[in-house]
């Protein structure tokens, strides 16, 4: 979603001028001689059985999105997890092709969002916010097919208790910015939309509306004054019909994913990461319909917030 060259940038490390300043976060991603076996090994072998499987399943389409997302999610992990080459725990036999064909993938991707949600609170900020968009991945997975979920939608946003970290709150205003950017978009499609769409429009108005107001309060409480919205924003295409209406939105879903992705990753507080975690989960399963309806291939979006998604 553009704003008036609102953007959200995800370089992956910032390049300081002076080695000494990168020497202690290069040290503190390198693994150091930490030999226990690797907490993203378990998501890695799951992510690999979920494609095999549902490659196994042959030309169903459904399948295919599955088997597309479970290998990015692969990819990603796999990668992380050879740069620390720390020892592998005995990973699991893959697992066969479910009996009920693309049904069985729907109790797998709740087990595989749970088990990279419950990791995202303790790992360092780079691999935290990897397996959030993993996480969120399948969220978004879950709203691609009845077989598939519908799943359960993120918990209602609540504040972290507190004091906001000082290194959170410029990564919130953007969150804020793209939350404001969002509710202008839901207020502008509602003259494109059929009625059919009602309830969804007015219920992603308001979770981005108590998300919005959920953020001004912790930045005002940090003694910061809260972004203003811009008057009106920019869509990257123009809104004509009910087609660029939903592609538009699934955009600010996008875009509202990624700003909180950047929160999650720049904040080692647990609280505030589950905040961002919700957040992004909530914005891939509302994207993943509108996505739908405007036509966008891959229905969900395999790794949201990451680069390589959008």
């Amino acid at each position: 979603m553009t704003a008036r060259s609102i953007e959200f940038s995800r370089r992956a490390a910032l390049r300081a001028g002076a080695l000494a300043a990168l020497a202690v976060p290069l040290a503190a991603c390198s693994g150091g001689n930490d030999e226990s076996p690797d907490p993203l090994a378990p998501l890695l072998a799951a992510a690999e059985a979920d494609a095999a499987a549902a490659r196994a399943l042959g030309t169903d389409a459904v399948a295919a999105q599955v088997a597309e997302a479970r290998a990015a999610h692969a990819a990603a992990l796999k990668s992380e997890v050879d740069r620390l080459n720390r020892p592998k725990a005995a990973a699991p036999s893959a697992t066969p092709v479910p009996p009920s064909g693309v049904d069985g993938f729907r109790d797998r991707l709740a087990e595989a969002r749970k088990q990279a949600a419950d990791l995202v609170g303790g790992l360092p900020r780079y691999r935290a916010g990897l397996v959030a968009s993993v996480a969120a991945g399948c969220a978004a997975l879950q709203r691609v097919a009845p077989p598939l979920g519908p799943g359960d939608d993120a918990p209602d946003p609540v504040a972290p208790a507190g004091a906001l970290p000082p290194e959170a709150i410029d990564p919130l205003q953007k969150a804020l910015a793209a939350e404001h950017a969002a509710v202008w978009v839901y207020g502008l499609v509602s003259a494109f939309l059929p009625a059919a769409f009602g309830d969804a429009e007015k219920s992603g108005m308001a979770e981005h509306a108590e998300r919005r107001d959920l953020c001004r309060k912790l930045i005002s409480a940090a003694g910061t004054s809260p972004v203003a919205p811009e008057a009106a924003y920019v869509p990257p295409k123009p809104v004509t019909d009910s087609g660029s209406a939903a592609a538009v939105i699934a955009t600010a879903e996008s875009d509202t994913a990624a700003a909180w992705l950047n929160v999650l990753t720049r904040t080692d507080d647990a609280a505030l990461r589950g905040m961002a975690l919700a957040a992004m989960v909530a914005a891939s399963r509302r994207g993943t319909p509108w996505r739908a309806e405007a036509g966008e291939k891959p229905t969900a979006i395999a790794m949201p917030g990451q680069a390589q998604s959008r």
